[in-house]
């Protein structure tokens, strides 16, 4: 009995920090004989999370693996066998951390396409729903004027009916006003009949408009529900691409130091281990000063107005002159694709390598591949709004998922990732998950681009 209720305990503890298992993760462990506990020191729901783009476990080995020192390959070359064996051992944790990266930015590439089209689907249901909804107002606009029409008939018929001109046909004793007031009753017919038609044009347009109407709830509900979708899409893709970022920065930690052991340990020569190991440190300090020089060179370029302020916080994104609007546009294709022909945002090009900053103070929620968009950064401004900044370089992101970043603050540099034509930044705004106009919008602040 204790027993049970210890485990509801926890139970609720572990619902109550969301730190429960999910029902995927409950198969998969259970499948495995491993309580989420150790699940968590061995990295297991890592790789419950990758499976699901098709990661195999068998090459997490490299993750959880006791990487040889220079004092083992010192004791390992003192026997021959010993040297063999930390040979083999060596080569196959090479293989298996190669591979794993391999796999790890395979699914991490097959996240990213998912969310960009799940993305693009959401952004294309919005104009539908838009598209209806205007449909439906404007028809219901005609309705509202057939009507008002027909009142004005309506209103007519009755004034003339008013007249007592049946009086006139009996006692006026001439025939001409029998024939005025058959002429009268003739308009009266025409008026009568034109009155049927404004009032059938009004019923139709009330029955068009209440149509489309709910047509265009079913697409709001269809808009609603990809947005969801998409912003599952956009976890998976950060966790896929979060994955593959470790698993190469486990390789590039490792592999060096790893290739020069087993070289160290397969040289016959007097080469000492301590030589090679003084290599490896040389090579590293030289990649070191490589990545510095690079950022130096590139935080040095001249933002051409990048980062100029507008008014109430809010600073230009980007350098250069707008090289494509908001709206609609020609497709242009190459071998990695075509461009949408509604142009979600707005293209400021300013060079390769040229620094993005953010438009204004946020929490960074994305900072990885996005499909067509290429390397994506996404920030949360807060009141509902958000920024968006695509075609971003290779290596070019300054900051990662989580972060709070300032107003003006460099967070990627411009590149040709995903569908683009040029280096250049693809700067979005969105208002509750909706795109609008950031021409517009960065005009309301003060900012012109």
């Amino acid at each position: 009995m204790n027993d049970r209720n210890t485990r509801d305990a926890a139970a609720a503890a572990s619902a109550e920090c969301g730190c429960a298992p999910s029902p995927t993760e409950s198969r998969a462990l259970s499948k495995a004989g491993i309580s989420r506990r150790g699940a968590l020191g061995l990295g297991v729901l890592s790789v419950v999370a990758l499976s699901a783009f098709g990661v195999s476990s068998g090459v997490s080995a490299a993750y959880a693996a006791s990487y040889p020192s220079w004092d083992d390959v010192q004791k390992a070359k003192q026997n021959e066998a010993a040297a063999a064996a930390e040979v083999t051992r060596i080569e196959g944790l090479i293989q298996a951390l190669t591979q794993k990266v391999a796999e790890t930015q395979a699914a991490a590439q097959v996240a990213s396409d998912e969310f960009y089209v799940a993305q693009q689907a959401y952004f294309a249901a919005i104009a539908e729903a838009d598209s209806l909804q205007a449909k439906a107002d404007e028809q219901a606009a005609v309705a509202d004027e057939s009507a008002r029409k027909a009142g004005q008939v309506a209103a007519q018929l009755y004034r003339n009916g008013g007249d007592d001109t049946s009086l006139e046909l009996f006692f006026a004793g001439s025939a001409d006003n029998a024939d005025q007031l058959l002429a009268r009753l003739g308009t009266m017919d025409k008026l009568l009949e034109y009155n049927q038609s404004v009032y059938d044009d009004a019923v139709a347009a009330r029955n068009s408009a209440q149509s489309l109407s709910d047509q265009a709830v079913v697409a709001r509900n269809e808009r609603d529900r990809l947005q969801q979708v998409a912003e599952e899409k956009m976890q998976a893709a950060q966790a896929a691409a979060d994955a593959a970022q470790a698993a190469l920065d486990e390789q590039s930690t490792n592999l060096a130091t790893m290739q020069a052991q087993l070289a160290a340990l397969k040289d016959t020569t007097a080469t000492t281990v301590a030589q090679y190991q003084v290599g490896v440190e040389i090579e590293k300090q030289k990649q070191r000063e490589r990545e510095a020089a690079e950022a130096a060179a590139n935080a040095g370029g001249n933002s051409g107005g990048g980062g100029t302020a507008g008014s109430g916080g809010w600073v230009r994104p980007h350098g250069g002159d707008r090289s494509s609007g908001y709206g609609p546009r020609s497709q242009q294709c190459n071998s990695r694709g075509c461009s949408s022909s509604w142009h979600y945002g707005i293209d400021l090009a300013n060079g390769c390598g040229a620094a993005i900053y953010a438009a204004y103070g946020g929490t960074v929620e994305y900072a990885a591949p996005n499909g067509g968009y290429g390397n994506y950064v996404r920030i949360q401004h807060g009141g509902g709004v958000a920024t968006g900044y695509a075609h971003i370089k290779l290596q070019g992101f300054a900051v990662r998922r989580g972060q709070w970043v300032d107003a003006g603050q460099v967070i990627a540099y411009a590149g040709n990732t995903g569908g683009s034509f040029g280096c250049h930044l693809h700067f979005e705004v969105y208002i509750n998950g909706r795109y609008t106009n950031p021409a517009d919008f960065m005009a309301d602040r003060g900012i012109s681009i």
